[in-house]
């Protein structure tokens, strides 16, 4: 089991990780060498809170699978073991994350002193448009 909080934690047996080869630069090493971890978890039947499970599927995003298998690839290092240690700790910081429930917002009112801010702005602004028309005879 993998502690993730005091109350949450992670079984190992849900996780699969695979070994791929990783894309982009190393020279010769990145074509011999199945250094990239693809992590796959399987939220579907995890043992997590319900809230907890449905802001994971929703932080996941595109990581998410239709089966409900939350997919992260690692290939920063050139080693398996710290690729495997970075996929793991980013699956769970983002288990972590969506255990915080989000912040409640309080709708909070304007002051009167800012709409009355607005209108005095305003008219200033429009007393000095109106001085920079040319002069008007005979209103009326």
């Amino acid at each position: 089991m993998i502690r993730v909080t005091p109350t949450i934690s992670i079984d190992e047996s849900l996780l699969e990780v695979s070994f791929v080869r990783a894309s982009g630069p190393g020279g010769q090493n990145v074509n011999k060498v199945a250094t990239a971890v693809q992590l796959r978890f399987d939220v579907k039947h995890a043992r997590l809170p319900a809230d907890v499970r449905a802001r994971l599927i929703e932080r996941a995003g595109a990581r998410m699978t239709r089966s409900g298998v939350l997919v992260i690839s690692a290939r920063r290092f050139r080693t398996q073991e710290r690729n495997r240690a970075d996929a793991l700790e980013r699956l769970v910081e983002m288990v972590r994350a969506a255990a915080q429930p989000p912040r409640v917002r309080r709708a909070t009112r304007k002051p009167r002193s800012a709409d009355a801010r607005r209108v005095d702005e305003k008219k200033k602004r429009s007393a000095t448009k109106r001085l920079r028309g040319s002069p008007r005879s005979g209103e009326d």
